[in-house]
């Protein structure tokens, strides 16, 4: 199919063909499966100490007729601490005891990292960069586009250059897409707040370059626009959340190595 390229004015200045990956079917199990793995791999494992509520020198005697034993004394067979003095025969190491253990604490052995065949890895990003191409995808994510010109959103590599964040917005407005930068947050719900994550933002656009000559410093004090190369692309960036069809601006190079892809 052949697409539009969009100079920094807003003009189209050529046209490029696109097939392979921007014209695949979209796979929505996929990618969700691709997403939760690489999702996992962010994960931090967290556990507690191993020895935590075991450093103590409680023990049981079950002997029967011996000095000091905890048998037919009327008492639960825990172990308990022995002659300290107001400590004597307090409970201790078990979890119902105080400062004992847990009886089923995180671990850090945990294995939180989700695997995934690499073809299939592959066959998700396919999917999540074909359902950019898709109007109809597109649309159950965004429903208010109004300056939408052509799916998918091919612009000139020149926007590779820009080092002002303002520069940034020009373009967007002129491909009509500056409502899509107002991304407000919001306070979360729950006790969230008080956790360190007190806000929530939308995602916006997503702009794929395939070299960084400073629009990827300058595109960070836009909200909602995330900037990444096209050799650091990732399912979860394409496709937040498992759903696919976010709105996404490709540069020229960019869109020609992700026609590569599939073929």
């Amino acid at each position: 199919m052949k697409v539009p390229v969009y100079g920094l004015k807003g003009e189209v200045t050529s046209e490029i063909s696109l097939a392979g990956a921007f014209s695949g079917p979209v796979r929505d199990d996929i990618i969700k499966r691709a997403v939760l793995t690489e999702q996992s791999r962010s994960r931090q494992p967290y556990g507690t100490d191993v020895l935590a509520g075991k450093r103590t020198s409680a023990h049981y005697h079950g002997r029967r007729g011996i000095e000091h034993s905890m048998m037919n004394r009327e008492i639960a067979r825990m172990k308990r601490i022995h002659g300290s003095g107001f400590l004597h025969m307090t409970a201790r190491f078990v979890p119902q005891a105080v400062k004992g253990r847990k009886a089923h604490p995180p671990k850090v052995t945990k294995k939180w990292e989700k695997q995934m065949n690499k073809k299939e890895w592959i066959k998700a990003l396919v999917s999540a960069i074909s359902a950019t191409a898709n109007k109809d995808v597109v649309l159950q994510r965004y429903r208010k586009i109004n300056g939408l010109k052509s799916l998918p959103l091919v612009i000139d590599d020149k926007i590779e250059g820009l080092t002002k964040a303002k520069d940034i917005m020009n373009v967007l407005r002129a491909l009509g897409l500056e409502n899509e930068t107002e991304k407000g947050k919001k306070v979360r719900a729950g006790k969230g707040k008080a956790r360190g994550r007190r806000y929530k933002k939308r995602k916006g656009l997503l702009l794929v370059i395939n070299e960084d000559r400073g629009i990827m410093k300058a595109g960070r004090n836009i909200p909602g626009l995330d900037v990444v190369t096209w050799k650091d692309i990732k399912v979860n960036l394409l496709a937040p959340g498992a759903q696919p069809g976010r709105l996404t601006i490709w540069t020229r190079s960019a869109a020609s190595a992700a026609e590569k892809l599939g073929g």
